[in-house]
């Protein structure tokens, strides 16, 4: 039931009116105060009998209306409840100040983000201008480009530069000055490279490029290093002869360029090309990419192993194995030993004839023996006081010849490391002078030849040591006694690599004069004389002679290689290309796809595959690239397997 309360006017009649607040009860002298629970005034206009239910209603609650008739009941109840009102008011406000607060942070964030996608924006405009500007720039630099080869292509062929000198090569320059030095397989000669690792030449620029490389090779790979000091010479005009090709076979390539051959005398892969010579009526070659290896350096040197498997190749600090039939690397072997300093190039590898063992000659003049199962060093051989530039193993396994710098040759027991030094200590040569006793120093005067050793190869019957020097001669030395027994001269510059072929009656030189040469061996006289039948010097009899010439590269032979029955010789250059003769010294084929100098190459003693490591870190291997490539020649419906270290792999038809 509902009550109603209401305050009554006040009369005469009632009781003495009180303020229009809050009545108190009765203090102890019957006086009342302001502020009480009840209005004074207040009454009900409920029936007496309602009121009093409804004052059970509420606890017994009673209210007595008149002046100073008593306290009301249950205040305190009310005052709890004013409380429990108030308390929840703060609440409430308190949260609404808490609220106001996150919602002022909100906004202030909302704010900044709002100014630094603002940024954003505005930078994101700035790059998009800038964009636009490079790409106009470039756009013109493609136009300009394309106007120059078009240019170019309806200009006739640069005519052949003049011969560069070997300062070119960095043989000259003191210690510290940038400079390299190749050997037959391989060195980290970035003195030889023309540019560095970079887009594919070819085709339409083939002659622009070998003009340009012909220039003052301004643009030189990262791996640039000092050539040793002791290898600085150049041979006297004096001994200087005049250079021959062999009659009938004209210079290849020549002037020639792959554009200006017919479809038939020219093949092209993705970045490589293939130049068949036009005066060879039939082709006997054919040539492909098969594996191409990325190096992280310039490929100083590559070798295959004696069954063919495996091909290995040194770098910067590491010499890697690779699978030739799966392309995979299965062995790294790096010395954790070896001095940290500088760079550490790994000039010379070679497999022992068993397979089980990698030689590695590198510039800190020692020659690493490893075991290729276990990785590890078994053997270190020291004593060379100079880099070590070429290593060779014998037939047997049991001896192996190192080339260095310091102008020897040793030959090394396997098993015992003592060795054999074949030293040059030819008097220096001097200008003018017809014959080689009127061209030398007395030996008195201290002056000695700077011939230091790129080159070493044995012999397959194991009795000789051929070497090459910087001081253009190719020297044979005895395996049992270390005797001299010849000195081959003809070339015009240092020679950079020598082969035996493998019948031991012949043997192949690159010099940096550009050509290669072909000595035929006297080899019943070399028997008697290594048997000791013959004193040296005791016949005048010649023991080896230079039957012709291989000309045809347009710079510095660096690297040959002969096939495994003595057909065929192969070549890479500081020209960038490998080229395949025949037997009588004419050229079959000019391969190119290495973006620098082929500086190693070497074929399958089991026939099939050509090798190349070059300066462009690829062992297409390229140079690093150096490059592996394969190349594959076809012999009638029959195709051999032909492997390179360059990129490419050419098959070479049985005999």
């Amino acid at each position: 039931m509902a009550h109603t309360y209401a305050r009554q006017p006040s009369s005469k009649s009632s009781r003495v009116p009180v303020d229009e607040g809050w009545a108190q009860p009765p203090s102890a002298h019957g006086q009342s105060h302001r502020g009480g629970p009840f209005p004074s005034e207040v009454v009900s206009r409920q029936h007496p009998q309602q009121q009093q239910h409804g004052g059970d209603r509420l606890g017994g609650n009673r209210e007595i209306i008149g002046g100073g008739m008593g306290a009301p009941v249950g205040s305190g109840r009310l005052v709890e409840m004013l409380d429990a009102v108030r308390q929840e008011f703060e609440g409430i406000s308190h949260d609404n100040s808490s609220l106001k607060s996150q919602r002022e942070e909100f906004e202030a964030k909302a704010a900044a983000q709002i100014v630094e996608l603002s940024q954003i924006k505005n930078a994101v405009q700035e790059l998009e201008a800038v964009h636009q500007k490079t790409r106009q720039q470039y756009e013109d630099e493609i136009r300009t480009l394309r106007a120059e080869i078009q240019a170019l292509r309806s200009q006739p062929p640069p005519p052949p530069p003049p011969t560069q000198g070997r300062s070119e090569l960095g043989l000259s320059l003191p210690p510290g000055s940038q400079g390299g030095h190749p050997n037959n397989n391989g060195g980290p000669m970035p003195g030889v490279l023309s540019t560095g690792p970079g887009g594919y030449q070819g085709g339409e620029l083939y002659d622009r490029d070998r003009e340009r490389d012909r220039g003052d090779d301004r643009r030189k790979p990262k791996d640039e290093r000092r050539e040793p000091h002791a290898l600085q010479t150049r041979s006297p005009p004096s001994q200087q002869q005049e250079i021959v090709p062999r009659a009938g076979s004209p210079e290849f390539p020549g002037s020639l360029s792959p554009r200006s051959l017919p479809a038939n005398l020219r093949k092209e892969g993705p970045d490589w090309f293939a130049m068949y010579n036009p005066h060879i009526p039939k082709k006997t070659l054919d040539v492909d990419l098969v594996h191409q290896f990325n190096h992280e350096s310039v490929v100083c040197c590559v070798r295959f192993s004696k069954d063919g498997k495996y091909l290995a190749t040194g770098c910067n600090r590491t010499a890697q194995i690779f699978d030739m039939q799966t392309g995979a690397m299965v062995c790294q072997l790096s010395d954790d030993k070896a001095v940290m300093d500088g760079d550490l190039y790994i000039r010379s590898v070679c497999f022992s004839p068993d397979g089980k063992f990698l030689a590695t000659g590198a510039e800190d003049r020692q020659i690493r023996i490893w075991d290729i199962a276990k990785k590890r060093i078994r053997n270190l051989f020291e004593g060379h006081e100079q880099e070590i530039y070429s290593l060779d193993f014998s037939s047997s396994g049991h001896l192996i010849v190192s080339g260095s710098g310091d102008k020897t040759a040793r030959i090394w027991d396997m098993e015992t490391g003592n060795s054999t030094v074949l030293a040059i200590t030819d008097p220096a040569p001097t200008p003018g002078g017809d014959g080689d006793t009127a061209m030398m120093v007395p030996p008195e005067s201290g002056a000695v030849t700077d011939a230091g050793v790129t080159s070493v190869a044995i012999s397959p019957d194991g009795r000789l040591v051929a070497a090459g020097s910087l001081d253009t001669v190719v020297r044979l030395w005895d395996v049992q006694t270390g005797t001299l027994l010849e000195r081959l001269r003809g070339h015009r510059d240092s020679v950079y690599s020598v082969a035996f072929t493998p019948d031991g009656r012949g043997l192949v030189s690159g010099s940096l004069d550009k050509t290669l040469k072909y000595w035929e061996l006297n080899t019943n006289a070399l028997r008697a004389l290594v048997d000791g039948q013959v004193k040296p010097g005791a016949s005048s009899e010649k023991y080896a002679k230079c039957m012709f010439d291989f000309v045809g590269h347009k710079d510095y032979v660096l690297s040959v290689a002969i096939s495994h029955n003595g057909q065929w010789v192969v070549s890479g250059s500081k020209d960038r290309g490998v080229q395949f003769w025949d037997k009588n010294g004419t050229a079959q084929l000019m391969l190119q796809g290495h973006k620098n100098s082929v500086i190693s190459i070497d074929l399958s003693p089991t026939g099939g595959y050509l090798a190349t490591g070059s300066g462009d870190w690829q062992a297409r291997v390229s140079t690093g690239l150096v490059l592996f490539t394969h190349f594959s020649c076809l012999s009638g419906s029959q195709v051999l397997p032909v492997q390179c270290t360059c990129l490419f792999s050419c098959l070479i038809p049985n005999p």
